[in-house]
């Protein structure tokens, strides 16, 4: 059985998805750009600043299924310049800890509002 997760502390869904979908023990969360949900706007310009705050958004949907960063077992992050790799990976590291989930970064031509970045994140209850 599917359930969606929603949170008023992370950014709404904008078309026909959910912010997060949980079945059996895993949590899917959606793509999160960098958008402060209490502003609607961008957290910043820079790498560092639209990381953070797209990872603070898997966190908070993350919370809402009682789960943590320590539970996320895969991670995607796509990336509007790959040059912006080590900004990313800097902040990325303080929201993890050994064992850190397995990854891939992508390059990708554009995202959504022209963001730098967009992170997807699977979690486990187990």
């Amino acid at each position: 059985m599917k359930k969606a997760i929603v949170t008023e502390n992370a950014p709404g869904a904008i078309g026909p998805y959910s912010q997060g979908t949980q079945a059996g023990g895993l949590v899917f969360v959606s793509g999160q750009l960098p958008i402060d949900p209490k502003t609607g706007a961008f957290a910043g310009d820079t790498i560092e600043a639209q990381t953070e705050m797209s990872l603070r958004n898997v966190k908070a949907i993350l919370s809402e299924t009682g789960l943590d960063m320590k539970d996320v077992v895969k991670v995607t992050v796509f990336l509007k310049d790959m040059n912006n790799f080590a900004g990313m990976n800097g902040v990325y590291a303080s929201f993890f800890e050994a064992p850190f989930p397995a990854r891939a970064a992508i390059e990708v031509a554009r995202l959504p509002r022209d963001a730098m970045v967009e992170i997807e994140a699977i979690a486990s209850k187990a």
